[in-house]
């Protein structure tokens, strides 16, 4: 679970703007939010973050994203870090990036932290934080260990791993690709957690979840036909390799999977899972079914499916996580709302909130523009967050139950939208947005 995230100098975040899930003495929906009785806190099941365009409600997103990939895949050698500093202020190109992330990895909470420029990591720390105390395991500045645990002080092979860690590199990353997880679980499981449960679909890219579909059709098609898409079921289909438009190094991929492993793809529309089995490459697409008006069935392409349709079936696979298939997922939507319906979006929320508890361990982030989700009979006050960006381009994170006027009972969804609590953007009025000059205004003027 996240317990909580802290960015600092990225993109419009100039200062350090910290997002906690840490359930405040908010008493509504309280059965429905994990106890983690080991720290006497409770972690909450879910965040909505609002904010007008531009405010950074996707710059916090794309923290996530960087983090997550700067952690996995790490960065070649001599190559600059992708960071992106708060361009706005002459110093914030000199500046480091901050980024803290607590985690809580079977029942035990985590605090990993890094500073970084382009050139370099200045900064990293991995901390253990027990209910009594907390142990830091090392702490590096720059190119040199500072403080160490005493077990990791011992070991030959960490100290080995550390030597040889690039100073564009965090060590995490190199830690991992030497096998130092092996001796010291703590960094694989915190490693494991940005690479396995940390799940970030953004508006634009398509989940890649869809293959679950293969396994579970009757699931997924059960609640298509509860959606109202017109989709009676989902099935796959085999299909050629040769017709697909693939990349040639996505080819290059394809030649070296292993028996039994598979990747997904999408290809002009479609969402294809390729596999090895036998020797052989096997190619399964996503097909769906409509009724015709004589009670028989016809097949579609899944592109010939609306935005709306898609859409949804690509988000399917991570509340289907959320529901119990990945019950330790973290799964970060920017835009859940993209052109699905609020009475739809509203629906896919309430159905997994349904299904939380004391002992759930599975958490969705969201940013989203639909203000009808604004309401307290589905949300907490502490699980919505407002992104408002000052005049000199800052972002600012503020949960609702900071506001101190409001009540368990009061609209949250007028108080949004009449601006008092920010967020919201600042229109000029009597601005004339139209290409050129209307006919009649012409005449008018003439």
């Amino acid at each position: 679970m996240l317990i909580r995230f802290s960015l600092e100098n990225w993109m419009s975040f100039r200062e350090r703007a910290t997002f906690s899930m840490v359930a405040s003495r908010e008493r509504q929906h309280r059965s429905r939010v994990p106890r983690i009785a080991k720290y006497r806190a409770s972690v909450l099941p879910v965040a909505a973050i609002y904010g007008g365009n531009a405010s950074g409600k996707t710059n916090l997103f794309m923290a996530l994203a960087f983090a997550q990939k700067f952690i996995v895949d790490g960065i070649r050698p001599k190559h600059s870090i992708p960071v992106k500093p708060f361009l706005l202020d002459s110093a914030g190109t000199r500046q480091p990036s901050h980024f803290v992330f607590e985690l809580l990895v079977n029942e035990t909470i985590y605090e990993f932290s890094f500073a970084v420029t382009r050139a370099a990591v200045l900064e990293e720390k991995l901390v253990v934080i027990s209910s009594a105390r907390e142990q830091v395991l090392y702490h590096r500045h720059g190119e040199q260990l500072g403080e160490l645990s005493k077990r990791l002080n011992n070991s030959p092979m960490f100290r080995y791993a550390f030597k040889g860690t690039r100073k564009n590199q965090l060590f995490l990353a190199n830690a991992i690709s030497q096998k130092v997880g092996e001796e010291v679980d703590e960094l694989q499981k915190v490693h494991d957690w940005f690479e396995h449960s940390l799940v970030l679909i953004d508006p634009d890219s398509r989940f890649l979840g869809f293959h679950q579909f293969f396994k579970l059709d009757r699931d997924a098609s059960q609640i298509l036909r509860n959606l109202d898409t017109g989709i009676v079921r989902m099935d796959s289909e085999e299909a050629s390799l040769n017709t697909l438009d693939i990349p040639e190094r996505i080819k290059a991929d394809l030649e070296e999977l292993a028996e039994g492993t598979g990747i997904n793809l999408v290809s002009k529309g479609l969402r294809v899972a390729v596999t090895r089995e036998e020797g052989k490459l096997i190619a399964r697409k996503l097909v769906t079914w409509h009724p015709r008006t004589d009670g028989s069935e016809v097949q579609f392409e899944f592109s010939q499916e609306s935005d709306g349709s898609r859409r949804l079936i690509d988000l399917l696979p991570a509340f289907q996580g959320l529901s119990g298939h990945a019950p330790g997922n973290v799964y970060a939507i920017d835009e859940i709302d993209r052109s699905l319906h609020t009475h739809l979006t509203r629906h896919l929320l309430e159905s997994y909130l349904a299904n939380c508890s004391a002992k759930s361990r599975a958490q969705l982030l969201m940013t989203t523009h639909d203000a009808l989700l604004m309401d307290q009979s589905l949300f907490r006050r502490d699980e919505m967050w407002v992104v408002e960006r000052n005049r000199l381009g800052n972002s600012t994170l503020i949960p609702v139950s900071d506001y101190g006027d409001v009540r368990h009972d009061k609209d949250i969804r007028k108080s949004y939208l009449m601006g008092r609590m920010g967020g919201i953007p600042r229109l000029v009025q009597g601005m004339d947005i139209g290409v050129g000059t209307h006919p009649k205004r012409r005449a008018r003027e003439s």
